[in-house]
């Protein structure tokens, strides 16, 4: 399908994954409106570059509003949606999962049904071109022993924030079956780049390897991710979007599968040459093993096949050239993390397994 060059909604489109698609968007020539609650891990600085384009039209709202997506989705008229609105953060879901539960799940239905609605309203031509597109992640596999998951792995989500996305798959998936939604699941790897909120593995070791604090390991630093540079991560989506089937889940991979023990040390030998400590002292002295995180998974790994061989897509960014950039733009971007450290969030350690009905002061991210 070749998509028209209308409008997108995008939802959660000030976070970092989001944002970065609302400027990959607008530089193919959509328009976009995006709606995004504006809550801690997204925000200002992100949308900042998009406030100023004749083509972005922002709403604060969030994905659980139906009167305000209905409103929304009758102005604008999107030919597609694609819904980045979620609470992401592992750490956060195990000290407050019912906030995962109202934005990745209750919000995706909310959207589902708004869009199921919208679009029995189009023209047919509009009605066929129409698509739903929804990012998860690749955590709904669980931890990953021998071969890489593929679109047909069972999943077995092992935590709050895994389960919550697990859940909101099924829902399109059943949506798709049930009402005939034309909908794309992507699932991808872990993301990295610049914007990042400094509440994940990388951002989160750059700044306080910057600030010559303790760099907190889980366990023994052995579980391994497959890293995917986020613009790599922005045309996998469009690429879906274009081309995709309806109905069909397509895994995004960066094919850079390492240890946490081993991101961290190319960090730390990365700001040995860049931002030497006083003394000759070695940033790799900082790293620190602290008690494992409850239900962390070991390995996760995707097989991207299907997406390489059916649409044409491949990564281009090499990991340590990515790295190197992202380090480059935390060290020049002082004004992103800084307020942020002295805000919404300090940098201590999240997810230590408290009652899950204790009050937790967190808001959800739309």
């Amino acid at each position: 399908m070749k998509m028209d060059k209308g409008c997108i909604l995008v939802t959660g489109g000030a976070g970092f994954i989001g944002g970065n698609f609302v400027s990959h968007a607008l530089n193919l020539g959509f328009r976009v409106l995006n709606l995004d609650a504006l809550t801690y891990a997204g925000g200002s600085y992100v949308l900042s570059e998009h406030l100023r384009h004749p083509e972005h039209h922002f709403v604060n709202a969030r994905i659980e509003d139906r009167e305000v997506v209905d409103s929304l989705l009758r102005e604008f008229t999107p030919s597609a949606i694609v819904n980045f609105a979620a609470e992401t953060h592992v750490d956060r879901s195990i000290d407050n999962p019912g906030a995962f539960v109202q934005s990745n799940v209750v919000g995706v239905q909310n959207l589902l049904d708004a869009a199921v609605h919208y679009q029995a309203g189009l023209a047919d031509h509009e009605s066929r071109s129409f698509r739903f597109l929804q990012i998860s992640t690749d955590e709904v596999f669980g931890s990953i022993d021998g071969e890489a998951a593929t679109e047909e792995s069972l999943y077995r989500p092992n935590s709050p924030y895994s389960a919550s996305k697990a859940a909101a798959d099924h829902l399109v998936r059943a949506y798709h079956a049930t009402y005939g939604l034309p909908t794309l699941i992507t699932v991808a790897t872990n993301n990295y780049g610049p914007m990042q909120f400094p509440e994940k593995l990388i951002p989160l070791m750059i700044v306080k390897a910057v600030r010559e604090e303790p760099l907190p390991l889980y366990g023994d630093g052995g579980n391994i991710r497959d890293w995917l540079y986020v613009t790599d991560h922005c045309r996998a989506i469009s690429t879906v979007l274009e081309a995709g089937k309806p109905g069909a889940t397509y895994n995004v991979a960066g094919s850079n599968q390492a240890s946490n023990l081993d991101i961290v040390r190319k960090i730390c030998t990365s700001l040995d040459r860049r931002k030497p400590m006083a003394g000759g002292a070695l940033h790799e002295e900082l790293i620190s093993f602290v008690t494992d995180r409850p239900g962390h998974d070991r390995r996760y790994a995707l097989d991207a096949t299907k997406l390489t061989s059916s649409l044409g897509w491949k990564p281009r960014v090499d990991f340590d050239k990515g790295l190197e950039e992202t380090i480059d733009w935390y060290l020049e971007s002082p004004k992103f993390w800084k307020p942020i450290l002295g805000s919404s969030y300090d940098g201590s350690r999240l997810g230590l397994a408290r009652v899950p009905d204790m009050p937790i002061a967190i808001a959800a991210n739309g």
